[in-house]
């Protein structure tokens, strides 16, 4: 049922925007790509049946709907509703998330289906984890529906363009809340606290939404507090759970979707035509535009409750079943309330109803005839939905077809469904609603003292209130914690760090005990050398004087690694930490050319004893953590079955690489996000004014230096092809060990990459092979070798990469396969031989084309861009000195040539 409300709901929305938007707005391309995203989620959202999908798109429509609440970001309102919206929601969706996880562990499925349907189960076996959870789930779906008191941010949008509220807070966005609310009520509706909460929150809703509403000068705002009062009637009918209410409150789910969308659009249409929402300024609109007085008539008449509209239907339905709970089930006192509150809140909907149809269309004493412009189409969308509320009640009969079974399902099932109709008799619910209808014509036409009244309350505490000294309490308190501990410095930063680690670990060491301990000295002799050469090291580099010696120095425990890694046969570990640690150990160096060569000049340490006490603590606790982690283990680890299932399942000998690309291929390509993020951060805090690759390329440089055998002094050319580009600062003997080894490194990475899934290498080692060569290019001749070796833009090969991996990740699903299956292909190739290729590969690839880029960006950020502000900062006294330059040099080149940006770094 909602899927068909959200699409089609959607569809006419859509064609509205045709009309209503200028074509000179501004984004209105990405306007409309966010609002058919937020559409796809949406319907993505109420077909999926796994909760971890439905929570993703979830998030999604939260994502959306702030772009589509921020449209217009000029405007400060805009940005504030879009950003209290987003605050929001996503709270409750984390609080549902954790609530949706809990569900999920204990029912030992992710189906939403399968766990309602083991819901009788769960709640029999007792305890406090599914009320819990079930109260984190109603959570996020109050807040996501603007449930009181979470009811605040859905007046605040009303900041977004009419047709983002015609959608997502009347058809769309607010509905995700009661159709979860919906789908959960069959299995949970008699936990303890789920009817009372849904009853409290629901009547709290009606009243306080219809309260508000009758107070509104803003049409906008008027429809935005009457979707609240509409929405707690929503989740109290769905969410009682009794077959004959919950008829009642799917056909008012299709009902209000029709009637508020209509009754939205219509107020951009009033707005375009007319220049105003205000209803104090609006006056005889209705003899200028009557088809729009019909349309918004019929839309209201749904609204309201009025025969023969869908609306009277839906609301006949609710206040039967509550009558019908009154004799019959366990809540009969929540029946009262939510009979009583029902009634009262349908009384004010009449109320604000007439107030909205009085407002934008009757003629006022005193005030000025609106003479409105052209519609220019504005009014053929509203009209549809309108007489749709008309059409769908007097279709009661088909509509039934459609709202019965969807009833069925929504309700625990004490007694069968029964019929809708448009017409039942004289019974208990059209007597309520006559007193309902009376009612709120009085309420209306006593405007004038009820706003009075309103006016001397106006000054009672809100929810939007204490959202925003809330807010301000967090803005305060995270500036006094951020001044509190980021002081910029170092050293105080990791004693935060190690203290907070240190206390929790004791912590959990104390209250968690007894532990087992065992310690095993060594695996082999040949370990203990290893060791010793490490912790040397190690202490090594808490004595070292220069920044260039400690980073060697700690390349050496990295280096110790891949020794023990080899002697516990995992070759294809070390050839990993090996390469790490030798990129690693670059990006050091390339880093410490604009720090102090010696460490502590600037800055000497006062408290050495002191630190080095607290080290030797963090360290001592580290250990204890690692040995008692390593004796805790309670069940069989998982690697004795780790190399059949490399070998029958990802068809590869190689465990590592298998799981990297196959085993656990989501894991690999979250964390190729989490590489490309990180190498877009160190971009970001070099590269000042540009982002771009400003690498100086082969075809850049003069055509004697890169086409020519010979220099134009007649030596001959050098071996590298820049080296003419840049004569002094070069080591010939760099030059020619770069020369013979780079080409064989790039075959080698290739040749890993390839090798990977059933030898040591892949593409993570293989990649780091390929920016060990670049590396190499880069030390030898600086960003201008570095240009000729890698002509390409590192965030190209970034994107690349990653769009590799995601694509092999997608492509089964074309073909009926899970997402990421590897298929696996062999035959017998003339003059190869036996061959077989297996589909992962090509996420292999991706990996090493993630790799290089990183490695690449590190060096052309690091490296090149250094070099280039380096050479700026040498420039500017020089540009600005008035003294004569009387040597006959070039400062500037005599300065780059002596600066590390060649061989003499």
């Amino acid at each position: 049922m909602l899927a068909l409300v959200v699409t089609v709901v959607g569809t006419l929305v859509l064609v509205y925007c045709a009309a209503y938007f200028e074509e000179r707005e501004v984004g209105l391309g990405r306007f409309a790509g966010v609002l058919t995203a937020f559409a796809g989620s949406m319907y993505g959202l109420v077909i999926a049946d796994d909760v971890i999908v439905l929570f993703v798109l979830w998030e999604a429509t939260t994502v959306f709907s702030y772009l589509l609440i921020g449209h217009d970001a000029v405007k400060r309102a805009s940005r504030a509703a879009a950003m209290q919206a987003l605050v929001v929601t996503t709270a409750g969706g984390l609080a549902m998330l954790a609530g949706l996880v809990l569900l999920s562990v204990r029912a030992g499925t992710t189906s939403l289906s399968a766990i309602v349907d083991a819901a009788p189960t769960l709640v029999s076996a007792g305890g406090a984890l599914v009320p819990v959870s079930v109260v984190l789930v109603l959570l996020g779906a109050l807040t996501k529906s603007a449930i009181v008191p979470f009811h605040f941010w859905l007046p605040a949008a009303m900041a977004a363009p009419t047709p983002v509220s015609a959608y997502l807070h009347a058809a769309a966005m607010v509905k995700a809340g009661i159709y979860l609310v919906t789908r959960l009520a069959p299995g949970f509706a008699l936990v303890d606290g789920w009817r009372g909460t849904v009853t409290v929150l629901g009547v709290c809703g009606m009243l306080i939404g219809g309260y508000r509403a009758l107070r509104q000068t803003d049409l906008k705002l008027l429809l935005a507090y009457g979707t609240v009062a509409q929405l707690g009637f929503l989740v109290l009918a769905v969410g009682w759970g009794e077959p004959a209410v919950a008829l009642g409150g799917i056909a008012l789910l299709v009902a209000h979707a029709t009637f508020k969308s209509t009754l939205f659009l219509v107020v951009g249409a009033i707005d375009h035509a007319a220049g105003t929402r205000d209803l104090g300024r609006l006056s005889g609109l209705g003899r200028r535009m009557p088809w729009l007085v019909v349309v918004t008539v019929l839309a209201l008449a749904s609204m309201a409750g009025l025969p023969p509209t869908i609306g009277f239907v839906a609301k006949e339905a609710v206040l039967t079943g509550f009558v019908e709970s009154l004799h019959a089930g366990p809540d009969t006192g929540w029946a009262w309330v939510a009979l009583v509150g029902v009634t009262i809140g349908s009384l004010l909907t009449v109320a604000y109803s007439l107030r909205f149809l009085w407002g934008a269309f009757a003629r006022k004493p005193g005030v000025a005839d609106t003479e409105p412009h052209a519609l220019h189409g504005l009014g053929a969308v509203p009209s549809v939905l309108g007489v749709l509320g008309v059409v769908l009640g007097l279709a009661t009969p088909l509509v039934a077809k459609g709202v019965e079974p969807a009833a069925n399902a929504a309700s625990i099932g004490f007694a069968p469904v029964p019929h809708l109709a448009l017409w039942h008799g004289l019974e208990p619910a059209l007597g309520l609603s006559a007193v309902t209808l009376l009612g709120g014509t009085a309420l209306f036409l006593l405007r004038r003292p009820v706003e009075a009244l309103q006016h001397r309350l106006a000054g009672a505490p809100s929810a939007a209130g204490t959202y925003r000294r809330v807010m301000r309490g967090l803005d305060r308190g995270a500036t006094s914690l951020t001044a509190a501990l980021q002081r910029g410095s170092l050293p105080y930063y990791l004693t935060v760090i190690l203290s907070v680690f240190v206390a929790g670990a004791l912590v959990n060491l104390v209250v968690g005990g007894p532990w087992a301990f065992s310690v095993r000295f060594a695996d082999s002799w040949g370990q203990v050398p290893v060791v010793v050469v490490m912790s040397i090291g190690a202490i090594a580099v808490t004595t070292a004087k220069t920044r260039f010696a400690a980073a060697v120095l700690v390349g050496v425990t990295g280096y110790g690694m891949s020794v023990l890694f080899v002697l516990h046969g995992a070759v294809d570990l070390a050839l990993t930490q090996l390469v790490v640690e030798t990129v690693t150990l670059i990006a050091f160096v390339l880093v410490l050319r604009r720090l102090p060569p010696r460490i502590a000049t600037a800055n000497p340490s006062r408290f050495r004893i002191v630190r080095a006490l607290f080290a030797g603590f963090a360290g001592t606790t580290l250990a204890v953590v690692v040995v008692v982690a390593a004796s805790s283990r309670t069940t069989e680890p998982l690697w004795p079955d780790l190399p059949a299932l490399t070998s029958s399942f990802g068809h590869g000998l190689n465990v590592v690489n298998v799981a990297l690309v196959d085993l656990r291929g989501w894991d690999t390509l979250g964390e190729l996000t989490v590489v490309v993020a990180a190498a877009t951060g160190v971009a970001s805090l070099i590269f000042v004014n540009s982002r771009e690759d400003t690498l100086p390329r082969l075809r850049d440089l003069p055509s004697s230096i890169t086409s020519d055998k010979h220099r134009p002094d007649g030596e001959p050319r050098a071996w590298l092809p820049t080296s003419a580009a840049m004569p002094t600062g070069r080591s010939a003997l760099l030059d020619v060990v770069v020369r013979l080894l780079f080409h064989g490194l790039v075959v080698l990475s290739v040749y890993l990459l390839f090798a990977g899934h059933n030898a040591a290498g892949g593409g993570f080692a293989g990649g780091l092979v390929a920016g060990i060569a670049l590396a190499a290019r880069y030390l030898a001749g600086g960003p201008a070798e570095l240009g000729a070796a890698a002509p390409v833009r590192a965030g190209r090969l970034l994107g690349l990469g990653v769009a590799t991996a995601t694509v092999t990740a997608l492509v089964p699903l074309f073909f009926g396969k899970e997402a990421l299956y590897s298929e696996f292909v062999e035959a017998t190739v003339p003059v190869l031989g036996h061959v077989e290729f297996v589909t992962a590969t090509f996420f292999d690839i991706g990996v090493y084309l993630v790799v290089v880029g990183l490695v690449l960006d590190v060096l052309r950020s690091l490296g090149a861009e250094v070099d280039r502000q380096r050479l700026e900062d040498l420039r500017t006294p020089i540009a600005d000195s008035t003294e004569p330059d009387t040597t006959g040099s070039d400062p500037v080149q005599d300065a780059a040539a002596a600066t590390p940006e060649g061989s003499a770094t």
